[in-house]
């Protein structure tokens, strides 16, 4: 079976191989690898390949489906999938695969570490400390303790955001669309409805899937209903939140502070070059622009998609598809996703 493996670093071909072996594929299968992710330059070379391994940045669209007349079973190296259309691999018979747990905790390590930049003014303090001022004016913040935080989505991540929510000592608002009783009793937090938690909520954080549903699901409606100086943070996927409204709730003096993992347009602003072979490029070019405009702002955090990326979750994740790919060979899938 041949499997081509995108996007994966030096280190991580020696691990995969030595996994492979672990696995008893070695022999059974023939894999090429690449730092590079997914586009329209390597589907000719893909014709003969069963299987490919992707990350979210490789586009796996109905055109690349359909360059690849012998693909078979198609590897995500995430837990998130909207990447790849799904409904083309559904028409060939191509099963998908994901990972759906790597990086709970990992995740949501990170938006405390987001909260925390903004609530106690890190980066502020850091730029402000390299340009010689020592001044700590400008830099009083606030405790976490006694506030309220405010979880959408509460799913494998948002459960661990609440746990460490409870450990700084705030009270823990959720909204999911599939609440669990007895988890909320047992952590000691409440379920409520979306309007509520924007409401009442002195951070909110984002935990859902990119899905139709969610798709601007934090617009200027919801921006407006949120508590005044609240902060807003994103570890979940760009499309959740439409840039331009923050840009609005920043200047009206809603939002106190945005911290960022993902946003719109962020595969472009990796290689903006991209723009210009793109048939939506305006609105491609209009989200990395806002983007830009967020980044100015001292009330502003970047990271850029790092929230997974803890050795330990990236370990997972090669782990974790690799036994996919056993298991496929093996002719009982794990992991379907549909």
């Amino acid at each position: 079976m041949k499997v081509f493996f995108f996007e994966v670093e030096d280190w991580q071909v020696q691990y995969l191989q030595q996994a492979l072996h672990a696995h008893g594929l070695e022999g059974r299968i023939d894999a090429d690898f690449t730092e590079e992710r997914l586009d329209a330059s390597h589907l000719a070379r893909l014709k003969d390949y069963e299987a490919i391994a992707v990350f979210v940045w490789s586009k796996v669209s109905s055109e690349a489906v359909e360059a690849m007349p012998q693909l078979r079973l198609v590897l995500t190296m995430s837990t998130g999938y909207d990447h790849i259309d799904l409904d083309a691999c559904a028409k060939r018979g191509i099963v998908v695969c994901n990972v759906p747990r790597y990086g709970e905790n990992t995740v949501a390590e990170h938006t405390f570490a987001l909260i925390l930049s903004l609530s106690r003014k890190l980066s502020q303090a850091y730029f402000q400390v390299l340009q010689g001022d020592f001044s700590n004016s400008a830099l009083r913040g606030f405790d976490l303790y006694g506030k309220t935080l405010g979880v959408v989505g509460a799913g494998n991540i948002g459960l661990h955001v609440i746990r460490i929510g409870r450990g700084f000592g705030m009270r823990v608002l959720a909204y999911d669309t599939k609440p669990h009783p007895l988890l909320a009793e047992v952590l000691g937090f409440s379920y409520v409805d979306l309007d509520t938690l924007l409401r009442e909520s002195d951070v909110v954080t984002l935990h859902v899937p990119a899905l139709p549903q969610t798709y601007h699901l934090i617009d200027r409606d919801a921006l407006s209903k949120m508590k005044r100086g609240a902060l807003l943070i994103n570890t979940a996927r760009g499309s959740v939140v439409d840039t331009e409204a923050v840009l609005w709730a920043l200047d009206e003096g809603i939002l106190g502070g945005v911290g960022l993992d993902v946003f719109e347009g962020e595969e472009y602003i990796k290689e903006e070059t991209m723009l210009l072979k793109m048939p939506m490029a305006e609105q491609a070019l209009r989200n990395v622009v806002q983007t830009h405009l967020l980044l100015r702002r001292k009330n502003v955090v970047f990271t850029p998609h790092i929230a997974f990326n803890s050795q330990e979750a990236v370990l997972r994740i090669l782990d974790t598809t690799v036994e996919n790919l056993a298991a496929f060979c093996k002719g009982s899938p794990v992991n379907v996703v549909s």
